[in-house]
């Protein structure tokens, strides 16, 4: 299985990017775009000059609980600029997503709750509400990774978007917000210094 096929199993169709985007951001934008793969793995990372933006992080259930996923998370880390990522909140009837909070939460990512996040997938016409979490060296506050995520979402997730799907992704305005009395945190529960 390549690693496209791999990522395309793990994740939902609506999060999905196309191969054809994949292949074209790895070869046109190879500058920032990267792809780590190993046999239990697959990390699609972008790497500009202030942060990394977390693309696709995949790890098989046969290397889940051998610290592949710190491994690969401590490389982006070890750059020393802030690390950010799209997740699903919660849904309970998928324990993958209360696995991955979990995850994220012990290697000491914060939850951006300011930052709203809605997306319409090009594939399914659905709108998928996401949340950004990010893991910052030097404390960099929720407006900083809000225009990380302008640019990613810019540069990266809208790159050649009529081009290759024949429609344009909803503009920046209509995608990304920044609402300061926006704060339901959802890594409180997998705090574990936080009382239940």
């Amino acid at each position: 299985m390549n690693w496209y096929e791999k990522l395309n199993q793990y994740f939902p169709i609506e999060e999905m990017k196309s191969k054809e985007q994949m292949d074209v951001l790895l070869a046109e934008r190879g500058d920032v775009y990267h792809k780590d793969e190993g046999p239990n793995h697959v990390l699609i990372y972008v790497e500009f000059d202030g942060f990394v933006f977390v693309d696709y992080l995949f790890v098989s259930k046969d290397a889940r609980g051998q610290g592949l996923g710190r491994k690969l998370i401590d490389k982006l880390k070890s750059k020393n600029k802030p690390v950010i990522l799209e997740v699903e909140p919660v849904q309970y009837d998928d324990t993958d997503t209360e696995k991955r909070l979990r995850f994220y939460a012990r290697e000491n990512f914060k939850h951006a709750t300011k930052i709203g996040y809605r997306r319409r997938s090009l594939a399914t016409g659905q709108e998928t509400v996401m949340e950004i979490l990010y893991w910052s060296p030097n404390d960099a506050d929720e407006e900083t990774i809000f225009h990380a995520m302008v640019q990613t979402y810019r540069d990266i997730h809208k790159y050649k978007d009529k081009e290759i799907y024949g429609a344009a992704f909803a503009p920046i305005d209509e995608t990304l917000s920044f609402e300061e009395n926006r704060s339901d945190n959802i890594l409180k529960p997998f705090d574990p210094l936080e009382k239940v």
